[in-house]
């Protein structure tokens, strides 16, 4: 039974968003980001398929940790989650479809499935306890790491239009899951990502507005 998108984004979405940092919770997440991006630029350089491999990867968690911390604050205070939890969890199942569709194109070397592993591992638990203490950090975090990934698959779009990656065809995973045609190319996959990604950002961006603005108790 194939995966089925749970939400579908036009990928003429504005990649040219960004929020600029209003205060010092801001300016933490900001810098938290632009510090794990200089590792990735270092490790990954233009091989964006295995960088997309191992960030899909510590993408795929902030979505299911927050709707969990969610679902239990509801719960536990026996109120209305305002829709939370269902779009985190959409976020989470929709990252971990990019990495699944990603697996397929760039085959991640055995090195790279214990980065994978490491990677997750600390991720997880630094991020867990940032939502748990510091939710809007956490969200604001988010958005930035997206914005970061709409730039990168900014560039591998550019890359592969200008020869340096081949455009081979598309998983038929992601021709399923997108319900692109069945002669889609990579291309064509990286903009779906690339909108996705977009979305991401600026929900994130969003559930932080609303926490510092006291929208969501």
């Amino acid at each position: 039974m194939k995966e089925q998108k749970t939400f579908v984004h036009d990928e003429e979405t504005d990649l040219q968003v960004h929020h600029e940092p209003r205060d010092i919770h801001d300016r933490i997440a900001y810098r938290i980001v632009k510090f794990m991006r200089i590792f990735a630029d270092k490790f990954f350089a233009k091989r964006y398929g295995h960088r997309a491999v191992v960030l899909e990867t510590v993408a795929a968690v902030p979505g299911m940790v927050g709707g969990l911390l969610q679902h239990l604050k509801s719960v536990r205070h026996i109120r209305d989650d305002q829709g939370w939890i269902r779009e985190l969890l959409d976020e989470a199942e929709n990252e971990r479809m990019h990495l699944m569709t990603f697996i397929h194109i760039a085959q991640p070397s055995r090195f790279e499935r214990w980065v994978i592993m490491i990677t997750q591992m600390i991720f997880y638990n630094v991020f867990f306890f940032t939502y748990l203490f510091a939710p809007r950090t956490a969200h604001r975090i988010v958005g930035y790491l997206e914005e970061e990934a709409v730039v990168s698959y900014t560039q591998y779009l550019a890359d592969i239009d200008a020869g340096g990656q081949e455009n081979v065809p598309a998983p038929q995973i992601a021709i399923d899951y997108w319900d692109l045609p069945e002669d889609a190319r990579l291309r064509d996959v990286v903009i779906k990502v690339r909108a996705d990604e977009a979305h991401h950002r600026d929900t994130n961006h969003s559930f932080a507005n609303q926490l510092r603005d006291g929208q969501h108790p």
